[in-house]
């Protein structure tokens, strides 16, 4: 199958950041539909060694006690969708302790029929990936991403809620790079100019080497705004919705809230003159800081309880169980973003998600996932009883330390 071109700001390689380009990356996502994770061969990933699995269509339920690599086979399936760590860490720490590469193969499904085979290898010493697709290396890593439509659930998600607003903007971008045609290229250009200009402050370059980057900041930017904001609007009922129901009747709201004076800006085009205003008068303040201070990459996604008509911040008051439900919906919200934009069911990863629930929340968590999620299904817990999805029915696995079995 040949290659669709896509491409992303990723991460990793010599220099730190390995840049992509993008063409009709999210309409060749839409025409593609791998509908399920048929076979993972694995090759010193972290502490799971040398190992072929064939996974069931319905999927599989993986039993173990706790470091025994659950979590790091999880991390390996979700590593072929986005070729870089859930867990925010560096590609050298995945690597087997002892050993120099990684390598990690995904077969995929599609509804057509179609078998595709996705690869990623990572080599410690010289710090090299490399990412095939049917066998074929990419010249870029972006040709491959996003084939499994995944959505991981793990208890490190509060950080979604508990965090910094990066953390959810990084939320935001991986949502919207893999279901909004144009996303990827506008953050793509915003992030390239913003460096340039933040340079020129930072340098001390004079006013007019300053605003020479103004226009395409500005068009960038306000492209990236437009679909954040666009979304956010589109979805927060659906997060508003899907926290009540775990929650079991209280209520939160999503709210997006640009890094730009709006000012009710409605199109492309009032967005971009608000964008233009706000950057004439940040002069002095960016003259003074060294620093572009407006602009997408200073927005923030804020979370809020409702309580007797106040909305509060749900990171400052909302307790460990609050934080832990909100994070859960916006999963689900991502869950429902994928089938809606690629027309299939996106691959479930649920890292022992009871955990660090009470019970009933845990009841309402199992009966949203059983109604809104029929696709394929890994799961992983430290005891049997804890596999109550599916009614308990889907295959086991069991896993010490690296080995699994079925």
């Amino acid at each position: 199958m040949k290659a669709k071109k896509f491409g992303l700001l990723l991460r990793g390689g010599r220099r730190g950041v390995v840049r992509l380009n993008f063409r009709d990356a999210s309409r060749a996502l839409l025409r593609i539909r791998f509908v399920r994770l048929s076979r993972l061969t694995l090759r010193n990933f972290r502490n799971l060694g040398r190992q072929d699995l064939e996974f069931p269509p319905e999927g599989v339920a993986v039993v173990g006690n706790n470091a025994q690599g659950k979590t790091n086979l999880l991390e390996a399936i979700y590593y072929l969708e986005t070729f870089r760590s859930f867990r925010a860490t560096t590609d050298d720490h995945l690597v087997a302790f002892g050993e120099g590469v990684f390598r990690v193969v995904g077969e995929l499904d599609s509804e057509d029929g179609e078998r595709v085979s996705v690869t990623a290898a990572f080599e410690k010493r010289g710090k090299r990936k490399k990412v095939t697709l049917d066998g074929v290396e990419q010249g870029r890593i972006a040709d491959a991403l996003g084939r499994l439509a995944a959505v991981i659930f793990s208890p490190s998600d509060v950080d979604l809620v508990s965090g910094g607003p990066s953390q959810r903007r990084r939320y935001l971008d991986i949502v919207l790079s893999l279901s909004e045609p144009g996303y990827l290229r506008s953050l793509q250009d915003f992030r390239a100019i913003l460096s340039r200009r933040n340079a020129a402050l930072k340098g001390g370059q004079g006013q007019a080497s300053v605003q020479a980057w103004d226009t395409g900041l500005v068009r960038s930017g306000a492209a990236v705004t437009q679909t954040r904001r666009d979304w956010v609007s589109t979805r927060c009922e659906a997060f508003c919705g899907y926290y009540s129901a775990v929650s079991g009747g209280f209520g939160a709201c999503m709210e997006y809230r640009p890094g730009v004076r709006l000012d009710g800006a409605a199109g492309r085009e009032d967005i971009e003159a608000a964008y233009g205003a706000s950057l004439a008068a940040s002069t002095e303040r960016e003259r003074r800081l060294g620093t572009t201070v407006v602009g997408p990459h200073r927005d923030e996604l804020w979370m809020t309880l409702e309580d007797e008509g106040d909305h509060l911040d749900l990171r400052e008051y909302g307790s460990g169980g609050q934080r832990r439900t909100a994070a859960l919906a916006l999963r689900l919200v991502e869950a429902r973003t994928i089938r809606e934009t690629r027309g299939h069911e996106p691959l479930i990863l649920l890292d022992d998600v009871f955990a660090e629930l009470d019970a009933p929340r845990s009841e309402r968590i199992l009966g949203l996932l059983e109604t809104e999620e029929s696709g394929q299904v890994v799961i992983t817990a430290p005891k049997p009883s804890d596999v109550r999805i599916r009614g308990g029915a889907l295959p086991r696995w069991s896993i010490d330390a690296g080995r699994i079995a079925s």
